[in-house]
C-alpha cells in the first residue's frame, strides 16, 4: 500500500526520493511527501494528490540535503490532507511509516497526559512523539528509536530521521516489506526493490522483526531479539524492475497485451518436454488428502478456478477461504493437509498471516508469488513464481492468467502423479497449454468489438455476470475488474443461481455478461440466458463460434473468441473480463492504473 523510501547520499536527495516515489505510484495513494537533513535542520514538504503537485511544490519551496525520507500515503488512519500525509514529525524526530499500529490510541493518551501535543489524526504522529519523548529523556537516537519500537503493536515498516544527524538513518519492518540498497557511499531504504532499481542492483531484504541502524558507509542489522544478523546481498535484474508503458495510453493495456508474452515465457520456465519442472524441491501430491488454498481478491478468483482443476483432474478435495476470513475461523488442520497460498504481490498482509497460521498445523506449505524474495515466497517450503514480470496497473490482468496457469500445471501434475491422468493424457494437457500463447494473440485481435461492447455497457448502473463451472469464477473476476476502475456497480453469479433471487434484478436497463464457451455445460447456461432474455434484459454473450451458433440471434451482442480445450477456457476468458473493463473505463474517464480508494499491494488488514 503506502510507499516509503529513504536515501543516504551524496547528492542533493529531494528529486532523487521523488523519483523513487513515482515508481511506487503503482500501490496506489492519495498524498505524498518528503523530508530532509541540511546543514543539521530537519525540514519536510507535502502535498495531497498525485506527485506532480509535490513536484510543484518543491520547484517553488526546495528543500535541499542529501540525507532524505519519502512516502506515497494511502489513507488508514485520518482523511486524505496535508496535515495527515507523511513524514510525520516530532521535534528531532521524522518517520515515515506503511501499516497500523493498534496500539496508538493508549500511546496517544500517555503522551497527552505527558504534555505532547498532536495534530494529525494519524495513528504514525504517535511514532514521532514517543521517539521524541524517548530523546527528550536523555536517550540516544538508536536507543530512542528502539525503545520505541518495543513498544508499538500491530503491523509496520518504519523509517527514521534525525534532527542534526546527516549521516544516520533507522529502518524497521515488522509485517511489512522493508529493503536495503546498497550503494558506493550510499545507502537506500525501499518499500519493494522496483523504488530502489535506479539507484543500486544491491539489494537486502529485512526478516520479520528486523531492525537496521544505516549510515552511508554502514549497515547494522538486528533481529527481534536484538541478535546481530547477517542478511544476505542480492543482486536483482534490472531488467526485471522495468516501469514503464511501451507506448500504451495506460500500464493496464500494455500488461494486458503482453499476456501471450509472458504467458509463453512462464511456459518456458516449468515445462521440459513433456514433464514439468518444478525445481530441485520438487512438488509431491501423492501423499495429500487435502488441499487448503487461501488467498484475497483476484488471487481469490484463481483459487476458486484451480478448485475445479485439482477436484475434477487430480481427484484431490480442496477447499478454497478468502484470506481475511479464514484465519479468524480457526480452521481445523488435518493430518495430510498441503495449504495452498497465492498472492500476486507476495506481501498480502491477511494472506502471510493465515499462511503463519497454517505453519506448524499443515504437512507443507507451498505459494504462488510474482516476487520471489516476499515474505510469503521465503515462509513457504516451496514458492512458484508466476513470471508475470512488474505489473503496475492496480487491476490485476497478466498476474492473474499467469497465477492460473501455474495452478494448472500444479493441478496437472497433481493429476499425474495420483494416477488419474496417463503419461499421454499429460503430455497432451502441456501440448494444449503451449498452444495458448498463440491463441492470445488471435483473440486479441477482438479488442475493437470489445471495446463497443463495453461502451455501451458502462452506460448502465447495473450490470450482472453471469457463468457456469469453470466460467463462475471468471464472471466473479469481471464484475471485480468493472467495479474496480469504472466504478459501475457489478455482480457476479452461478448461472443455476439465478432463479434464487438475482433474477429481481432484470429488466431492460441492466446488461447481463454471461461467459459460456461451448463446454459440457453450455446448454443450461443457454438456458438461463433465454429466461434473462425472456425479461427484457440485454445479454453479452462471450462464447466461441459453436456457441454463438447455438444461442441464436436474439443476443444483444456476442464476443467471439476462438476455441479452446474446456481446462484451459478460464486463463482465455480471463483477456475479454480484462478489456471490457479497461475500456468502460477508459470510456467513462477513470483513472484506469490508479482507480480511487484502491492500493496494488495490501499490506495491512
Amino acid at each position: 500500500m503506502c510507499g516509503i523510501v529513504g536515501v543516504l547520499g551524496k547528492h542533493e536527495v529531494a528529486p532523487v526520493l521523488v523519483e523513487a516515489l513515482r515508481r511506487l505510484e503503482y500501490r496506489g495513494y492519495d498524498s505524498a511527501g518528503i523530508a530532509t537533513v541540511h546543514d543539521g535542520h530537519l525540514d519536510r514538504r507535502r502535498a495531497v494528490g498525485k506527485l506532480v503537485n509535490l513536484s510543484d511544490l518543491l520547484v517553488h519551496n526546495p528543500l535541499p540535503g542529501k540525507s532524505g525520507i519519502g512516502h506515497t500515503r494511502w489513507a488508514t488512519h485520518g482523511s486524505p490532507t496535508e496535515v495527515n500525509a507523511h513524514p510525520h514529525k516530532a521535534g528531532p524526530v521524522a518517520v515515515v511509516h506503511n501499516g497500523i499500529i493498534e496500539n496508538y490510541r493508549e500511546l496517544r493518551e500517555e503522551l497527552t497526559g505527558a504534555g505532547y501535543e498532536f495534530s494529525t489524526e494519524t495513528d504514525t504522529e504517535t511514532v514521532a512523539h514517543l521517539c521524541q519523548s524517548y530523546i527528550a529523556a536523555g536517550l540516544n537516537h538508536v536507543e530512542a528509536a528502539e525503545k520505541t519500537l518495543s513498544r508499538l503493536e500491530g503491523a509496520f515498516a518504519l523509517v527514521f530521521l534525525f534532527d542534526g544527524q546527516e549521516d544516520l538513518m533507522i529502518a524497521a519492518r515488522k509485517g511489512s516489506p522493508l529493503a536495503i540498497g546498497h550503494g558506493d557511499g550510499e545507502v537506500f531504504v525501499g518499500s519493494d526493490a522496483i523504488a530502489l532499481a535506479s539507484l543500486t542492483d544491491q539489494i537486502t531484504y529485512l526478516d520479520e522483526g528486523d531492525r537496521a541502524i544505516l549510515t552511508r558507509t554502514t549497515c547494522e542489522i538486528r533481529d527481534e531479539a536484538g541478535n546481530l544478523a547477517n542478511r544476505p546481498v542480492k543482486k536483482v535484474n534490472i531488467a526485471a524492475t522495468r516501469v514503464d508503458k511501451a507506448g500504451y495510453r495506460h500500464f493496464m493495456a500494455k500488461e494486458i497485451a503482453e499476456q501471450p508474452t509472458v504467458l509463453a515465457g512462464a511456459l518456458s520456465a516449468y515445462l521440459d518436454g513433456d514433464d514439468i519442472d518444478f525445481g530441485e524441491a520438487g512438488l509431491d501430491f501423492t501423499g495429500t488428502e487435502r488441499l487448503t488454498m487461501v488467498a484475497c481478491g483476484t488471487a481469490y478468483y484463481a483459487c476458486l478456478t484451480a478448485k475445479y482443476w485439482f477436484e475434477r483432474l487430480a481427484g484431490l478435495p480442496v477447499e478454497v477461504d478468502i484470506a481475511s476470513e479464514f484465519r479468524y475461523r480457526e480452521p481445523p488442520i488435518t493430518s495430510g493437509t498441503t495449504a495452498l497460498f497465492v498472492s500476486q504481490s507476495g506481501e498480502t498482509a491477511d494472506t502471510l498471516a493465515a499462511l503463519r497460521y497454517c505453519r506448524d498445523k499443515a504437512d507443507r506449505i507451498l505459494s504462488v508469488v510474482n516476487v520471489d524474495e516476499s515474505s510469503i515466497a521465503r515462509e513457504s517450503d516451496l514458492a512458484l513464481p508466476i513470471h508475470a514480470g512488474v505489473e503496475v496497473g492496480v487491476a490485476s490482468t497478466k498476474a492473474f492468467t499467469c497465477q492460473l496457469n501455474v495452478l494448472l500445471l500444479m493441478a496437472i501434475e497433481a493429476a499425474f502423479q495420483r494416477g488419474r491422468i496417463t503419461a499421454k493424457e499429460k503430455a497432451q494437457h502441456l501440448a494444449d497449454l503451449r498452444s495458448l500463447p498463440g491463441i492470445f494473440n488471435v483473440a486479441l485481435e477482438r479488442d475493437e468489438i470489445i471495446a463497443d461492447s463495453a461502451r455501451d455497457m458502462v452506460e448502465a448502473r447495473d450490470v450482472l455476470f453471469l457463468g457456469r463451472g469453470l466460467m463462475y469464477p471468471l464472471a466473479l473476476e469481471g464484475a471485480l475488474k468493472l467495479k474496480e476502475i469504472s466504478y459501475v456497480h457489478a455482480e457476479a453469479y452461478a448461472s443455476g443461481e439465478l432463479k434464487h433471487g438475482p433474477i429481481a434484478l432484470i429488466d431492460a436497463s441492466v446488461p447481463v455478461v454471461v461467459m459460456a464457451p461451448r463446454d459440457s455445460l453450455f446448454d443450461k447456461t443457454v438456458s438461463n440466458m433465454q429466461e434473462v432474455m425472456a425479461r427484457g434484459g440485454n445479454v453479452l454473450l462471450v462464447t466461441d463460434a459453436a456457441g454463438a451458433a447455438a444461442a441464436g440471434s436474439e443476443v444483444w451482442r456476442t464476443i467471439i473468441l476462438p476455441e479452446v480445450p474446456e481446462m484451459l477456457a478460464p486463463l482465455l476468458y480471463a483477456l475479454p473480463a480484462q478489456l471490457l473493463a479497461y475500456h468502460g473505463a477508459v470510456a467513462k474517464g477513470t483513472d484506469v492504473d490508479q482507480p480511487r480508494n484502491l492500493a496494488k499491494s495490501v499490506t495491512v488488514e
